[in-house]
């Protein structure tokens, strides 16, 4: 019979300084990781079946950490195979990969939380906000990722580099700089958000999208216009939607014969039997001035701002049908025109 010497076995060296015992330590953590992994992600979807908490314990969170056990499970089986102490250029492979393991899960935390975040609280604005904190969580989770790498030192110089490039190229791009300050400027200012009726300039519409250098508006008559940021926050930026309630401005003009104060009381009667015109603010009638050919009369009719323009055209037509109805002449432009010379008609027979 041959003797086996147990310890010399398992101390055997299978492949670059990998022993047989350190093999099966790794394979034995990647089991019990993977294992642990399971039975928690299966505990937290009975648990979701059971809870209002759905925004927290679902299938994503579940899955979630079970990828957590699973990376820890590597880097453990890497450190019993003994592969971190190996060098790759200044760090080893254990800095490197605590690093990149450091980074996915942050990844991966900052992803869940911006979706738990949009399922909590909807709206144009705290998707940018969602946004802001997505991408400022990575760029932090980034730069300590290096930093547990070991290799920050090296990228110094790298990274100055980078900012020496970046001021030459702002001085070259400068539109794009002021666009970019303009975004961020709007964003806290907020004179529109997504979805506003809006006039900037000559240009009306809705704002379709709101980027980092510019913001999209489909217009009245469905074309878009983009205009660069710089532009739109050194502009006026009339917001036709910002406040719940908008005044409808109109103005009417009865011939001099007519009796004002009964036009005033037939206009005011039409305001008060529409229902989009609010009963408070109160709806106006009064003289406004005494036009070259007709009295002009000013009403004033407040409306739902997204019912503005519906609420305006039909104030229109019924005012006029109202004063054709009471007999009240809306009269079209009349000259009197005067002679130095008496004239003189001279009338032909037929």
């Amino acid at each position: 019979m041959v003797a086996v010497n147990t310890t010399a076995l398992f101390q055997s060296e299978v492949i670059l300084g990998i022993t047989v015992k350190g093999a099966l330590e790794a394979l034995a953590i990647l089991l019990v990781t993977m294992v642990l992994g399971e039975a928690a992600k299966k505990l937290i979807i009975r648990a979701s079946k059971g809870t209002n908490l759905t925004w927290i314990l679902n299938e994503d969170t579940a899955e979630l950490v079970f990828r957590l056990f699973v990376l820890g499970g590597l880097i453990g089986a890497l450190y019993a195979l003994g592969l971190m102490k190996y060098s790759l250029g200044p760090t080893t492979i254990g800095n490197l990969a605590f690093s990149v393991g450091f980074f996915y899960i942050s990844y991966l935390i900052a992803k869940k939380s911006k979706d738990y975040f949009l399922q909590l609280k909807k709206g144009p604005e705290n998707v940018i906000k969602a946004k802001l904190f997505y991408y400022a969580f990575i760029t932090f989770a980034f730069f300590l990722a290096l930093s547990f790498a070991g290799i920050m030192g090296e990228l110094g110089a790298l990274l100055a580099a980078a900012g020496i490039t970046g001021i030459v190229l702002g001085f070259s791009s400068r539109t794009v700089v002021s666009n970019f300050v303009s975004g961020i400027f709007m964003y806290f200012d907020k004179p529109l958000q997504i979805g506003d009726a809006v006039q900037v300039g000559d240009v009306q519409g809705i704002v379709e999208d709101i980027r980092i250098l510019s913001t999209r508006i489909r217009t009245w008559d469905g074309t878009l216009v983009r205009i660069p940021n710089e532009a739109l926050f050194n502009s006026n930026i009339v917001n036709l939607q910002r406040y719940p309630v908008r005044r409808v401005d109109v103005s009417v003009g009865i011939a001099y014969a007519e009796d004002a104060g009964r036009a005033m009381e037939v206009i005011k009667k039409t305001l008060d039997e529409m229902p989009l015109v609010l009963a408070e603010p109160e709806p106006k009638v009064y003289v406004e001035n005494l036009g070259d050919s007709s009295v002009v009369l000013r009403v004033w009719a407040w409306a739902p701002s997204e019912k503005w323009f519906d609420v305006r055209t039909e104030v229109v037509k019924r005012i006029k049908e109202a004063l054709d109805e009471a007999g009240i002449e809306i009269p079209f432009p009349q000259r009197v025109n005067w002679f130095a010379n008496e004239l003189r008609v001279k009338l032909e027979d037929e």
